[in-house]
């Protein structure tokens, strides 16, 4: 029967997407790891694969359709001998889902821009053609899709003993993979209605404010005009929201005495001028929060809801503005990285940041960020923690401002304010203040950093 493709999850938070443009029309021919589509995430445009081989027997939403919904289906595949009558009336009719076209789970592909995917995988792109569908022991046919069909036919594998995962119990490649020819039958003996672990709890819905049309209604008398959201800000608007009304914060600050850490990029990028690198403070100031999170491994940890993870590695997110909103790319294992590696790295997807051609994995994780406006002039301010984090460093400006030396004097010095917002919940407050200090001590001590 036709096979609906369903709308991907092309990473684990999106819940909706914009399907920006089709790759394919009505008619055509797809085999696994043919491009179907472009879509648009709350961070990037992603370039949707096939996993399954077919007709493009129908497409269900148009290009530049937003809100599509996880799962929802999008096109009809064909498989051998089957027509567009074959093709119910709404939605693909009676047809089977499949999600990503073969419900292979974790296949995220790559966005554009991205390095050059794996090598395609040899069982995938056979030209073997699948092997038609096989009947249960009650005659009725068993829906397999036609990759999960081909790996069974390799493996020795009878379909009619493999449980399948996919929408309405169709048979994909990952239960194929995973069953064994000795046990196959013995999975189709299980029992149909294996009682399924309750999901968590919602959580208590969260106070927004006025409703759309009490401020409406408030403002009907003066001119305006209305910006309509896009998926980042309404990412931004549901994160931050939750960050701060179900996470504690606490706040640390300290000033920052700059001058031995400018004398010394100043003599490090005169020495690495000839290599085309120029240091920034920004740099100095990753490198000092991944080796602060080493000297004190407590605070190097996340929220897991209902436990702590100390991560080994310092994986640190730094924020970078861009047009309607921010990502917040990683640098990881950033503790056994070179100044200049981090900077390269960094300017790097600072760049592919703005131009929303980050994948997922760039700019998920972490445990600790980075958020610097002190390149905007300003001189202190308090950021929210980006969930799970334990703690994110506010930067601000470094100024020159009067201060008194250790013989007495009153003398000028670049001074730079930092505030440490940390997640009670993780991080109490004698180890934030040792994790701030130790930043301190490496900004202050730069050379320190290169030991």
């Amino acid at each position: 029967m036709p096979t609906e493709i369903l709308m991907p999850a092309l990473s684990p938070t999106m819940e909706e997407g914009t399907l920006a443009k089709w790759l394919v029309k009505e008619g055509d021919t797809v085999s696994s790891g043919d491009l179907l589509a472009e879509i648009e995430t709350d961070k990037a445009t992603m370039e949707f694969e096939a996993v399954d081989e077919g007709v493009i027997g129908k497409i269900l939403v148009s290009e530049g359709t937003e809100g599509v919904k996880v799962n929802a289906p999008i096109a009809v595949l064909l498989e051998e001998g089957e027509s567009a009558d074959d093709i119910g009336a709404t939605s693909g009719g009676d047809a089977k889902s499949a999600p990503q076209a073969d419900g292979t789970a974790g296949q995220t592909p790559a966005p554009k821009g991205a390095q050059a995917a794996p090598a395609k995988d040899p069982v995938a792109h056979s030209d073997t053609k699948a092997p038609p569908a096989p009947k249960g022991a009650d005659g009725k046919r068993v829906f397999a899709s036609p990759l999960a069909r081909r790996i069974a036919a390799d493996k020795g594998i009878d379909l009619s003993g493999v449980k399948g995962s996919g929408p309405h119990g169709r048979i994909v490649r990952a239960d194929v993979e995973s069953a064994k020819p000795a046990a196959a039958a013995a999975a189709a003996q299980a029992p149909t209605s294996d009682a399924k672990a309750a999901p968590a709890a919602a959580p208590a819905a969260m106070g927004t404010g006025p409703s759309t049309e009490t401020v409406l209604k408030m403002y009907a008398d003066r001119d305006y005009t209305e910006v309509k959201l896009d998926g980042m800000r309404k990412t931004i608007a549901a994160r931050l929201t939750e960050a701060k009304q179900t996470i504690p914060h606490f706040y640390l600050r300290r000033d920052i005495k700059l001058d031995a850490l400018l004398a010394f990029r100043g003599k490090l990028n005169k020495q690495l001028e000839s290599r085309g690198v120029k240091l920034s403070v920004n740099d100095f100031i990753i490198k000092a929060c991944a080796l602060a999170l080493q000297s004190v491994p407590k605070a190097n940890a996340v929220w897991a809801g209902d436990r702590v993870l100390e991560l080994t590695p310092s994986d640190v997110a730094v924020a970078v503005a861009i047009e309607g909103g921010l990502f917040t790319p990683v640098l990881k294992d950033a503790e056994m990285k070179s100044l200049s590696a981090l900077s390269k790295e960094m300017k790097d997807l600072a760049t592919r940041a703005r131009d929303r051609k980050l994948a997922p994995h760039e700019y998920q994780g972490g445990s600790f960020a980075i958020s610097n406006l002190g390149m905007f002039g300003v001189d202190n301010f308090d950021a929210v923690i980006n969930p799970p984090h334990g703690a994110i460093l506010a930067v601000g400006s470094g100024v020159k401002k009067p201060v008194i030396g250790d013989d007495g004097e009153v003398t000028a010095a670049a001074i730079m304010s930092v505030t440490l917002s940390v997640d009670h919940r993780v991080i109490d407050g004698a180890l934030g203040a040792e994790l701030l200090k130790a930043i301190v001590d490496n900004l202050e001590n730069p050379m320190v950093m290169l030991a």
